[in-house]
């Protein structure tokens, strides 16, 4: 997982609220083995609509997303996440987040910041003028060139995860040596449990 500090760019000025992980990625795109290309499947039912942000070349690979209340609710599919990954959102914000989508982005390095409502639709009024949004991680804020600065929330855990691109996986190798030295007195101790496992590797 790439680590994550400070993101700056166009944004999607999307707004729709309860978009559900269905509308995010559809249940055909899930038979997929690999997570690239998930992007092209990404909003594909709001792509049919003519005028949609997704097409519109003046947002083309914005890193981030604008939506509207409870963003991600619905089937817990990681691949909503791994589909905003792909086509280069790194940010999503929203006045609310479904608890499992927020888990998922999180776990995939994606920001997921929760603003009031009223800061949302002046952040899409930005967004909608094709100027730069930036998510500041460290400080806790997003800022516009309007001098708009909107501070926000987070887990200080997630927090920290991300701005040190650690996964599940990063975490648990931060405890190497301490598992290695665990390992080794139980070698000592308990010989015979690796001797078992040896002989069945």
């Amino acid at each position: 997982m790439d680590a994550v500090s400070n993101i700056s760019g166009k944004a999607y000025p999307f707004g729709q609220k309860n978009v559900d992980t269905d509308v995010i990625i559809s249940a055909e795109w899930l038979k997929t083995i690999t997570r690239e290309g998930l992007g092209k499947g990404a909003f594909e039912s709001v792509r049919t609509q003519e005028g949609n942000v997704f097409d519109d070349g003046r947002y083309a690979d914005s890193p981030i997303l604008i939506a509207g209340d409870n963003f991600g609710c619905g089937s817990s599919r990681e691949h909503a996440a791994w589909a905003l990954l792909d086509m280069g959102v790194k940010a999503v914000i929203a006045p609310s987040f479904s608890d499992i989508f927020s888990g998922n982005a999180f776990k995939n390095g994606i920001v997921t910041v929760a603003l009031p409502q009223d800061q949302i639709d002046r952040l899409m009024e930005v967004a909608e003028e094709e100027q730069e949004i930036t998510v500041d991680l460290e400080n806790q804020t997003v800022t516009t060139p309007y001098q708009d600065r909107f501070a926000f929330d987070v887990d200080p855990f997630r927090k920290h995860c991300l701005m040190n691109g650690l996964d599940e996986v990063g975490i648990t190798l931060q405890s190497d040596a301490t598992i290695g030295n665990y390992e080794s007195k139980r070698t000592a101790a308990m010989p015979w449990i690796s001797k078992g496992t040896q002989a069945a590797a």
